[in-house]
């Protein structure tokens, strides 16, 4: 039997980072190829799954893209409240990665 494996155990970055004063990015960058292909055709990682996590309504992920070049899935999503706008917690997004840590990838 395999051991589960949590995105964090196999990413070479998770991160999360300010794309605008009204959205987010978030980057997954595998460690090398290999990794990436597993994880690209297991499908784990969709539009489904991230609006699940952000709690957003799937037609309201603004990018998914699996970029190859770099083994890296990139999504922007929609900022809970404006940067800098009364009640927003997070100016620099810097933190908004951390739901994709614990994904069980297989």
């Amino acid at each position: 039997m395999k051991k589960n494996v949590l995105l964090k155990d196999v990413a070479k970055v998770i991160r999360s980072k300010n794309a605008g004063p009204f959205e987010i990015t978030l980057d997954i960058i595998l460690k090398n190829k290999s990794e990436y292909q597993k994880l690209k055709s297991s499908g784990v990682i969709n539009k489904e799954l991230i609006a699940d996590l952000y709690h957003l309504p799937i037609d309201k992920i603004i990018h998914f893209v699996y970029f190859d070049a770099a083994n890296a899935i990139k999504i922007t999503i929609p900022r809970p409240r404006p940067q800098g706008s009364v009640g927003e917690i997070d100016m620099h997004a810097a933190q908004q990665h951390v739901p994709l840590m614990n994904i069980l990838i297989r």
